[in-house]
């Protein structure tokens, strides 16, 4: 038996933002063994927290999507945060938790009850293959420009639509766009699209297990460091993204530039708080 948490992110209502699993001591499990309780929770993310080996760490965690590991993942990494607080295993220092993970040690910080993550990396080139993507999402038009990959420790596609409406009604072949992920190793697609309304956001993972992530918090990351490559934002600049409602969820992500990095915040809520057994 082991402590566990089901923390809700990027929402101060439950049930309305994106579920992340908890298990606050992963020591002892093997990679297959995480894999297999990932599966299980079917959730978009489950966390294993371990002890840390860098010293400037607060605590270790691995990520798991119901199918693969990933390096780094933002709305896990705010949960893992949450939890982690909750149930005592660390404390912040000035203001700050740091999270050892696959692509490094990542800064969290704590303000009050948002959590925050600054991007520990991005990098953009083309996107492979525009024509199998557009044939996709089967609507002729709907991206403003070419769509680019944003390495960001997930691989995402990022697009920008004509509008928040065409992004809402969009269904894309979900099939398709698993085999265009299988086929140029991406993570999935993440669209956006900025209205009076503010932003809004969609992510689509269907090549692991997510047909539609209801907030992710890297795939509004790498959105941020495409507008921030773009000149459409800049240091000391800041904007509030929704997504979610297309899925029953209203997930509220808040996004600040700092020179040239990216953080990405939000509140959490536990829903779910006790043992689970392994």
């Amino acid at each position: 038996m082991r402590a566990f948490r089901q923390v809700d992110v990027f929402t101060r209502r439950p049930f309305f933002g994106n579920p992340v699993a908890v298990i606050l001591d992963g020591s002892d499990l093997t990679t297959d063994q995480m894999q297999q309780i990932a599966q299980w929770t079917n959730l978009s993310e489950t966390t294993f927290v371990l002890p840390p080996d860098d010293p400037a760490a607060s605590y270790r965690v691995r990520i798991f999507t119901p199918r693969a590991e990933l390096p780094f993942a933002g709305h896990p990494t705010l949960g893992t945060a949450h939890a982690v607080l909750d149930a005592g295993l660390a404390q912040p220092v000035n203001g700050m938790l740091v999270q050892q993970c696959a692509v490094g040690l990542v800064e969290v910080t704590i303000d009050g009850d948002m959590r925050a993550f600054r991007l520990p990396r991005y990098a953009e080139q083309d996107a492979p293959d525009v024509d199998q993507l557009t044939a996709a999402l089967g609507v002729p038009g709907l991206l403003v420009a070419p769509p680019k990959l944003l390495d960001v420790g997930p691989r995402w596609v990022i697009g920008e639509c004509r509008s928040t409406q065409a992004l809402a009604t969009l269904g894309p072949d979900l099939s398709a766009l698993a085999d265009y992920d299988r086929a140029h190793h991406t993570t999935g697609l993440t669209l956006f699209a900025v209205g009076p309304e503010g932003v809004k956001v969609r992510s689509f993972a269907p090549a692991d297990g997510i047909a539609e992530d209801p907030v992710c918090g890297s795939g509004n990351a790498a959105v941020a460091a495409y507008r921030l490559l773009r000149g459409a934002l800049a240091d000391g600049q800041s904007y509030q993204a929704s997504q979610g409602r297309e899925v029953g969820r209203d997930g509220e992500i808040y996004v600040r530039i700092s020179g040239r990095d990216v953080y990405v915040g939000g509140q959490c809520v536990t829903c779910v708080s006790g043992m689970i057994r392994l």
